[in-house]
């Protein structure tokens, strides 16, 4: 299978930013069902290979992703943010292989599952309810990272963005529904989930 490169990464985690998130590699794959004839055993050991490889060529903090019964795989794309684009065609160098035989895609996930939905939901509704009104409420193909949640966008942030005191202020109001979502969007709720 063909390597593209310089994927962006999501924007994610109750914090938007004007910036341009950094250019990865995207390892385009087909949809995460499994090679065809594999068994979930197989599937999991090939993905366990693929990020071993991920780990030795560069990106040591990369998570191996979590494969759930019906075949969804949960991923850590958050290890690739900030990935020099040489480490980034180490990684495809050394890993495409592995990383087809696995059907992995870093830098793609599954649809947020419902139980990430709706503490995203509950999340959402209290920010709204302490100050900021322009803040939605998120869906099943809705933007999350893994272990960060839902992303907001800059027209939902206030003007002076994380600094603002609106913002500190329903941060503080809503930290156990933030932290309920974080907490959803982690690999092992995700895996527990799909």
């Amino acid at each position: 299978m063909a390597l593209a490169v310089a994927v962006a990464l999501p924007v994610a985690a109750c914090g938007g930013s004007n910036s341009a998130p950094p250019a990865v590699p995207s390892l385009s794959q087909s949809p995460a069902s499994g090679q065809a004839g594999s068994t979930p055993g197989s599937r999991a050991a090939a993905l366990h290979a693929a990020a071993q490889c991920i780990r030795q060529n560069g990106i040591p903090g990369y998570t191996d992703p979590v494969l759930t019964p019906d075949g969804q795989v949960y991923t850590d794309s958050r290890s690739f943010e900030g990935v020099s684009q040489s480490i980034a065609n180490a990684v495809q160098h050394a890993c495409a292989a592995l990383i087809a035989t696995a059907d992995l895609n870093p830098m793609r996930e599954p649809p947020a599952p419902p139980q990430l939905v709706q503490a995203g939901v509950r999340a959402a509704e209290c920010l709204r309810a302490h100050g900021l009104p322009n803040v939605t409420d998120p869906t099943a193909r809705s933007t999350y990272t893994p272990g960060h949640g839902f992303g907001m966008t800059a027209s939902e942030m206030p003007a002076g963005g994380k600094q603002s005191p609106v913002w500190q202020l329903a941060r503080q109001a809503c930290a156990a529904q933030v932290n309920a979502e974080i907490q959803a969007s982690t690999l092992a709720s995700l895996g527990n989930d799909g």
